[in-house]
């Protein structure tokens, strides 16, 4: 059967009662690092969920009882003896702390017998030694009557009395010294049996047979291998003491042919083949530590180039404005063009603006609403302990006769943080996304809410005094891949307010304009032009960017927005590899697969990454969410329609069901949909066209009915679609 190995790692946590970080891998055994905390499963298959329960609860108690000790320094022991006496001590413990783990035991070790894995339904117990019949006896008692001596039965009592290691090494040494004794006579009986039966074939051959046993060479030769095979399995050859400090293991004082503990052999070589070695080893990957300081550009460098800029090139067009007739050249065409591009830039700005107040009227006022019904519902009323004389005339049926007071608890403190795709496909998009981001920066000025703007970009020269670009985090083995170069410009933030902060929106219109216009293109400050689409690097960076943006404000609620028009490339991870030419090792890079999980050590939890771009981002924000649950994320996607069904293909889990059929009819109405579930807490879809169009109701003079019917049916669809992607948009940050 399938086993869910995830719901196993948590199993193991749970009963650990510590945030162990838990690895199912293709091994043979588990094991459990003592300093790191790290617990290696095997991926058992082929079993039920009752036998990988009873081996997932016998780890953990290995992992919470059994110390880390170098014990076979001073105790010359059989490891499997200490090994049967560890698991009786480290089961009854765990049986003690969890009343209901002692069905799991019985019912995994049953089905273990069923299958024989312990190998003894075909071999007299009786004649097995004394550790044995101990480990039986702990682990499948309930199936056989093992009999005991009452010197035997001293020692299995000691086995169950074990309350610390200590306790196991001593009744340990007592058990195999005694089973190095049964050892010992079991020989000495079987030589003599082999004795009598060569004497009795002797006896009945004659002394002139020659087909008989023969005392010549051969004889001799023989009688010498055996006396050998003695010492050698008894201990006392000269290999003995030397083999016995190189290897603790199987063998210890025990005949090839002869093992003290054959059960504890045979079950964990069984073990060992419910364990698959086949397929891919599973890669458990951990999130680099980034230096956001290294990533950051700021506030005012940002700006500082686009001042600089745009003054340049008035500055420019003045100097070339002064060569006249033919000596003019394309330049200064170029600049006329650039120059133009900005009043028109500018004038269009200010329109918007003001058509903009609208809408975000509409946000503070739905905003106050919910904070408000949000209080009342958390309200209180309380006793005065005054006396109400309006209602002292009730006093013969009425207890409550004192005034009352409502009390409304504080609101909680909000702020935002905003990523926005600077990627080139964004080209189309990106005027309609910033006039999106514009309208929620005047919201939080309105209701005084504090918020950063970050633009994820590759093409910013953030480098350091070498001129190579800046390395935000230490490279190593088992960490993601942040690529070098990748930065996040701040380009809008609350603490930038009033003129300043218009003069700031007005830099990026220009900007968002000229990616339309190809005779703009000037515009685009060096540093500023669209890159790749580093979103996920950017999502890695929020695991430092909100407890930072929490701790400056002084806020409660963040609420964190992206906005993108598309999904981006998945994370290589770095792999150290030793490579012959060279004495160090190389820290190289490999693409993530199906093997590949993203380890959160902070929560304990796991994620499997997939190997395609379009699940892996929703990883990392399942990621980001558990790390961060009392924040909100909500993805903004601005699109064309042709779009739609890619949109609602890759986000959607089932794109056959009547949801998708349903995003569809709403997408019709309101050119908008909000998808859940997708990584993002709402992942709104919003179409660019109809962003693009004026929502003002306007006709030329001399329309015709059909005309006046379409121009308003075109600003009723536009304003549906803002006023129900705002109320949503609100709900989720009041």
């Amino acid at each position: 059967m399938t086993i869910q190995y995830e719901i196993k790692s948590q199993l193991a946590k749970l009963l650990a009662t510590e945030d162990l970080v838990v690895e199912h891998k293709k091994v043979e055994t588990a094991s459990f690092n003592v300093v790191s905390r790290v617990l290696t499963l095997p991926m058992w298959e082929n079993t039920t969920e009752q036998v990988v329960d009873m081996l997932v609860s016998h780890e953990v108690g290995h992992a919470l009882y059994t110390p880390n000790e170098e014990w076979y320094k001073e105790y010359k022991i059989n490891p499997n003896v200490v090994n049967v006496v560890e698991d009786a001590r480290i089961e009854k413990l765990m049986k003690r702390r969890y009343d209901g783990i002692t069905k799991t035991f019985y019912k995994g070790y049953t089905e273990l017998h069923n299958q024989d894995f312990f190998q003894v339904k075909k071999k007299d117990i009786t004649k097995l030694t004394l550790a044995d019949r101990i480990n039986l006896f702990f682990k499948i008692g309930s199936h056989y009557r093992i009999s005991f001596t009452d010197y035997e039965q001293t020692l299995v009592d000691r086995v169950g009395s074990c309350e610390t290691f200590q306790d196991v090494l001593e009744v340990s040494k007592l058990i195999y010294e005694y089973c190095l004794d049964e050892i010992e006579k079991r020989k000495q009986e079987q030589e003599t049996e082999q004795d009598s039966e060569f004497e009795m074939e002797g006896n009945q051959n004659g002394q002139g047979s020659g087909s008989g046993f023969d005392e010549g060479e051969d004889g001799e030769g023989s009688s010498e291998d055996a006396e050998s095979l003695l010492e050698e399995e008894s201990g006392d050859g000269d290999n003995g003491e030397s083999q016995e400090a190189k290897s603790f293991g199987g063998g210890m004082g025990i005949g090839k042919n002869d093992s003290m503990v054959e059960t504890a052999e045979s079950l964990e070589q069984s073990i060992k083949n419910l364990a698959s070695m086949d397929g891919l080893e599973n890669h458990y990957l951990e999130l680099p530590d980034v230096d956001i300081d290294q990533i950051i550009i700021d506030n005012e460098v940002i700006h500082g180039l686009c001042d600089a800029h745009f003054m340049e090139i008035r500055k420019d067009l003045e100097e070339r404005s002064k060569i006249q007739g033919s000596e003019r050249d394309w330049m200064s065409y170029s600049l006329e063009e650039a120059l133009s591009a900005m009043k028109q830039a500018d004038t269009e700005f200010l329109k918007f603006k003001k058509e903009a107040q609208k809408e975000v009227n509409y946000l503070v006022k739905e905003f106050e609403m919910k904070k408000s019904a949000g209080a009342y519902a958390r309200a209180t009323t309380s006793r005065t302990g005054i006396l109400d004389t309006s209602k002292l005339h009730t006093y013969k049926y009425n207890e409550d006769l004192f005034k009352k007071v409502s009390i409304l608890p504080d609101g909680k403190n909000h702020g935002l943080i905003f990523i926005l795709d600077w990627s080139g496909s964004m080209a189309r998009e990106m005027l309609d996304t910033i006039k999106q981001l514009y309208n929620l920066i005047w919201f939080c000025n309105k209701v005084q809410i504090p918020f950063e703007v970050y633009a994820f970009t590759e093409n910013f020269p953030n480098v350091d005094e070498e001129g190579m670009a800046k390395q935000s985090y230490e490279p190593k083995s088992g960490l993601f891949r942040v690529r070098p170069g990748f930065s996040l410009m701040n380009i809008f933030t609350s603490k930038v307010r009033g003129k300043n902060l218009e003069k700031q929106l007005i830099n990026f219109f220009r900007i968002a304009i000229s990616f339309r216009n190809y005779n703009s293109h000037r515009l685009v400050p060096h540093g500023l032009s669209l890159s790749g689409t580093p979103l996920n690097e950017s999502i890695v960076a929020l695991h430092k960017i909100i407890p930072q943006f929490r701790k400056e404000n002084g806020v409660e609620k963040v609420n964190c927005v992206i906005l993108t028009d598309g999904e981006a490339y998945q994370l290589n991870y770095h792999q150290e590899v030793k490579r012959g030419w060279e004495d160090k090792p190389y820290m190289g890079e490999r693409s993530i697969d199906n093997s590949c999980f993203l380890r959160n050590r902070k929560t304990g939890k796991t994620y499997r990454t997939g190997d395609s771009w379009t699940s892996f981002t929703p990883v990392l924000l399942q990621d980001l969410r558990d790390t961060y649950p009392d924040v909100n994320f909500v993805g903004i996607r601005i699109m064309p329609p042709r779009e739609l069904s890619t949109f609602l293909r890759i986000n959607c889990d089932d794109y056959n069901s009547p949801e998708v059929e349903k995003h569809r009819l709403n997408w019709k109405k309101t050119k908008a949909v909000a998808v859940k579930g997708c990584g993002y807490h709402v992942y709104f879809g919003l179409s660019s066209s109809a962003l693009a169009n004026d929502s003002e109701f306007e006709v030329e003079e001399g329309a015709t009915k059909a005309q006046i019917k379409r121009a308003f049916t075109k600003s009723l669809t536009a304003k549906k679609m803002n006023k129900k992607i705002l109320n949503e948009f609100v709900t989720m940050i009041a």
